[in-house]
């Protein structure tokens, strides 16, 4: 059988490349991916080959490092529905289809409005508005997250700069920034020049970096937040509790909040081991003198629980949903603490 013995040749492969190599006193190790096209099942000829077997490898690195997968037709449409998808984000990011959605957060103990977090948003002019979740993993795999954070990064500044003019401007506008961007060695240049070019207060700007992120390159991390800090942005780690700091290195970090990820709120009415993740995250955060936010706040139970553990701010559906910009101003004007005091 075909199948059979190129599957045994790859794991042979996967075995041979798995072993350390020795770089000089220390020992390295390669993660490898395989992924593999047929003839003629996959293709007769060698782009065809090609391009399934990609997609193959594609997917067999979607499902984690040292693993083997097949092409199929299935994979050779979605590989060219991706490619599809990443020619029209590189039109979008250029032709002025990207907008900015904000969603409130509310403190806990006195119902005032703390800040805005900025979320992106596609809106196609066939498919209408695309969710982040089909698009933002795609200009991560891409690089194209780089010039799509730069667009967010200038348009929250630009927005925090139109609030403050009118009196609007809560305490802090949050944006999300990727590993990509982390990496790129540009991070800390770019913002400085969108805070510039809009001439806010950078105490107004926050950037969350989510945990599993700021493990990648500690000392990389470590560099940029820093030279954040000291520009004077305020510094949160998003989804908490998903991933697996080092407490020793995250009490280092000149980190403002943490923000627990919504599957433990989510969850934490119903299940055990969710409240008390929450507990402690609550605990740990006020131990090294950071402020927590709880996302996916949806019911007033949440609500209570939250604020019985002491958690410093929400956000979720119960507080408000993203909005565009001019949905946010006319939010903000409205606003008073009473009307989500949580004592309601």
């Amino acid at each position: 059988d075909a199948v059979a013995s190129v599957e045994l040749v790859t794991r042979r492969l996967l075995a041979a490349l798995a072993a350390p190599i020795d770089v000089g006193d220390q020992e390295v190790y390669v993660g490898v991916s395989i992924g593999v096209a047929l003839c003629p099942a996959d293709g007769t000829d060698a782009e065809s080959l090609q391009s399934n077997a990609d997609a193959a490898l594609h997917r067999a690195k979607a499902e984690g490092r040292g693993t083997v997968r097949f092409s199929s037709p299935e994979l050779a449409s979605r590989a060219r529905e991706r490619l599809g998808l990443e020619s029209e984000l590189r039109r979008a990011i250029a032709g002025g289809e990207l907008r900015l959605h904000y969603q409130p957060q509310v403190a806990l103990a006195t119902g005032a409005l703390v800040g805005m977090e900025a979320l992106v948003r596609w809106e196609h002019p066939e498919r209408g508005l695309v969710p982040p979740n089909e698009f933002v993993p795609l200009a991560e795999d891409t690089g194209l997250i780089v010039p799509l954070g730069e667009w967010v990064l200038g348009e929250a500044c630009r927005q925090i700069w139109a609030w403050d003019a009118t009196g609007l401007t809560p305490r802090q506008t949050a944006v999300n920034v990727s590993a990509v961007q982390l990496n790129d060695g540009h991070l800390v240049d770019t913002v400085d020049g969108a805070i510039r070019d809009a001439g806010i207060d950078p105490e107004r700007l926050e950037l969350e970096i989510t945990e599993s992120f700021v493990m990648v390159d500690r000392q990389r991390s470590s560099h940029a937040f820093q030279d954040l800090a000291r520009m004077g942005v305020q510094l949160a780690i998003d989804d908490f509790g998903t991933g697996y700091s080092s407490l020793g290195y995250l009490q280092r970090l000149p980190v403002h909040r943490l923000k627990i990820d919504l599957s433990f709120v989510r969850d934490m009415v119903t299940d055990r081991g969710s409240a008390s993740i929450v507990s402690a995250i609550v605990a740990l955060g006020h131990g090294l003198g950071l402020e927590v936010v709880a996302e996916g706040v949806e019911t007033e139970e949440q609500v209570r629980r939250l604020r019985d553990e002491g958690c410093d701010a929400v956000q979720g559906y119960l507080i408000g949903r993203p909005m565009p910009a001019e949905a946010a101003t006319d939010f903000l004007a409205r606003f008073a603490p009473s009307d989500l005091d949580p004592a309601r």
